[in-house]
């Protein structure tokens, strides 16, 4: 008997730290939840979101500052609304930034430090690290609609094939729509075999929102996101699935 114990007991140990790890959070505490309501007909992208499923869907406000000091209503506002087809997700953003700034012409240069929307997206909500693969993308989209992000050789590359983007001024405020195309963990820098997911209702996601200011300056003043961001360390989106939100998608 004492020989069987002995023998459990040693089975047991080594599956300890992996049974902990197995239960282990793979997101932040106080993460969003959102809902995304699936549209008949898919929106056209033109900036002026005057189709009816926009209507149906929620505002979700960005209001975390993870860099920079306090700014003006007049310096940032943001909202966004996200809904669904089959083939893509669409997100609309309403914006008001005060003074609009690309300084650097080449799309691959620095392109955090100009003006920007960056969009989150990990299509399985897994969490975890996505620095330099494609567990999850950190799309940052450029005043002239093009999506870049880091691919699994470190470097910057052009996205603008995953996302369909368009944005107007109205008044004070930027109204920007765009249409994603969904990918997995699986997908291959370079190649032409890449295949977007069909979306369905009841899949859950990660997302997550967020404006890099600039005024005029050779660095960004601000980067202001729709998720919390705990710890010192707060501009580490790019690099942490586990800080975005979710959304549902419903019928």
């Amino acid at each position: 008997m004492r020989a069987s114990l002995c023998f459990l007991i040693a089975i047991a140990l080594p599956l300890a730290p992996a049974v902990a790890a197995a239960k282990r959070p793979t997101h932040a505490p106080g993460r969003s939840e959102y809902r995304a309501p699936k549209a008949q007909r898919a929106p056209t992208v033109d900036g002026v979101a005057d189709e009816a499923i926009w209507q149906r869907a929620r505002w979700h406000e960005m209001t975390h500052r993870w860099l920079g000091p306090e700014y003006s209503a007049d310096d940032f506002q943001g909202r966004f609304k996200v809904v669904w087809t089959a083939k893509r997700i669409y997100i609309l953003g309403e914006l008001v930034d005060d003074i609009l700034f690309d300084s650097h012409r080449d799309p691959l240069v620095q392109y955090w430090d100009d003006d920007c929307l960056e969009i989150f997206l990990d299509e399985d909500n897994s969490g975890g690290n996505h620095q330099y693969n494609h567990n999850a993308f950190a799309y940052h989209m450029s005043l002239d609609n093009q999506a870049i992000d880091i691919g699994t050789d470190k470097l910057p590359h052009s996205y603008s094939h995953h996302v369909q983007s368009r944005w107007q001024q109205r008044g004070n405020k930027i109204v920007w729509e765009l249409a994603i195309d969904i990918y997995t963990d699986e997908y291959v820098d370079g190649s032409d075999k890449n295949v977007p997911v069909k979306l369905s209702a009841g899949k859950v996601m990660g997302l997550m929102i967020a404006w890099c200011d600039n005024d005029g300056s050779e660095l960004r003043e601000n980067f202001i996101g729709s998720e919390s961001a705990p710890g010192e360390k707060k501009d580490r989106g790019w690099i942490d699935a586990g800080l975005f939100g979710s959304v549902l998608l419903t019928d």
